[in-house]
């Protein structure tokens, strides 16, 4: 059953689609830049051993992104030709389903024993009890849970902090 929390994912993964395929091209760029630079920044963070160090790369991989966009994507004399928009689109869809993967993901572990030992818990149960019984039920959670077993720069993008 799809819950409050997927249709709120759902309505900010389709508001992101839209606006890339509003700006064309620049959506694009926009998008899969953004994919990249947030990999980029948990990566170096990682590496660094420091969230300070993720940060400001971030900051300035993001920085650079848009600088970069503005000065490659020229403006367009005219209409612009369908399938910028279809670009863009594409754009905005690899970035909001990053953003709704991670946001999905986002929530603590909790930890569970029992007979067979100590378990980890998605989401934990010491969340509010509208949260964690929306994120439980969710159909994107249970979609992404492959995600935990999943190579390693995929979890670096989208669980950094969780190895």
């Amino acid at each position: 059953m799809i819950t409050w929390f997927d249709a709120l994912l759902v309505t900010v993964w389709a508001v992101l689609t839209a606006l890339g395929a509003r700006r064309g091209l620049a959506g694009l760029a926009w998008g899969a830049g953004g994919v990249l630079a947030c990999w980029l920044a948990n990566w170096g963070g990682q590496q660094a051993g420091s969230w300070t160090l993720g940060l400001l790369l971030a900051l300035g991989l993001g920085l650079a992104l848009s600088l970069g966009v503005q000065r490659l994507v020229l403006t367009q004399v005219g209409p612009p030709p369908r399938w910028h928009a279809g670009a863009g689109a594409i754009g905005g869809l690899l970035l909001g389903g990053t953003l709704v993967a991670v946001l999905t993901l986002g929530f603590p572990l909790g930890v569970r024993v029992g007979i067979q030992g100590r378990t980890g818990v998605y989401p934990a149960t010491d969340l509010p009890a509208p949260l964690y019984t929306a994120v439980r039920r969710s159909l994107l959670r249970e979609g992404l849970m492959g995600v935990w077993s999943a190579s390693p720069p995929l979890r670096t993008l989208l669980v950094p902090d969780r190895r």
